[in-house]
């Protein structure tokens, strides 16, 4: 089933340009840093599935890169952008070369079925 984004036929070209650049910085930097690492965890601070996807990547022995945005208080409208620009609901958001593969229980999953591996080669 294809993902629902909103058509920008159906965005007033007054705001075009507000809503493709509300908090780009952080878009870019997340998508720059799936481009340059294998595996990428994003996160926030406090929240335990952070923490657990980075744990079964190191029991794994899969090298990654981390990066962390504020916790539950600070933070939550940059992060906001990240979850409308991929359209993943929450957080960790872990991609494998360059690909959303989702959170920490679909990382899980990945690990357990051997894929993972598969997609790093």
């Amino acid at each position: 089933m294809p993902r629902l984004i909103l058509d920008e036929a159906h965005i007033h070209p007054a705001v075009r340009e507000r809503v493709a650049t509300h908090h780009r910085d952080i878009v870019d930097e997340v998508r720059a840093a799936a481009e340059r690492h294998a595996v990428l965890v994003v996160g926030m601070r406090w929240n335990p599935f952070p923490r657990r996807a980075r744990r079964r990547l190191r029991e794994a022995g899969i090298a990654h890169e981390y990066i962390e945005y504020g916790g539950y208080l600070g933070d939550w409208r940059r992060r906001n952008a990240l979850k409308m620009w991929t359209g993943w609901p929450t957080f960790p958001m872990v991609f494998v070369r360059g690909v959303l593969i989702g959170g920490a229980q679909d990382l899980e999953r990945l690990i357990a079925s051997g894929e993972l591996k598969r997609m790093l080669g």
